[in-house]
């Protein structure tokens, strides 16, 4: 089994986050994410370098998602003006 991660792809909008996962299932047809929630996905490890130049074509960028999304989103909500990263 191969060693899977969990990880957020960040747009600036729905559309640019729907826009990578076109564009990847355009150049990885075979390389299937698996959707958790909104912007959460588990991937194969070996595919995240691949998966950042994907989102970083697009004005978006993948990062490293916590166990615990909701955790994140609990920041988000308490802290809106800060920039994602």
């Amino acid at each position: 089994m191969k060693h899977t991660i969990r990880v957020e792809i960040v747009g600036s909008d729905a559309f640019w986050r729907n826009a990578v996962m076109v564009e990847w299932e355009y150049q990885f047809p075979e390389r299937k994410l698996i959707a958790e929630s909104t912007g959460y996905y588990m991937i194969e490890a070996d595919w995240l370098d691949d998966l950042k130049r994907v989102a970083g074509m697009l004005f978006s960028k993948v990062l490293m998602a916590p166990a615990n999304p909701s955790r994140r989103q609990y920041f988000r909500w308490l802290f809106p003006h800060c920039e994602r990263r």
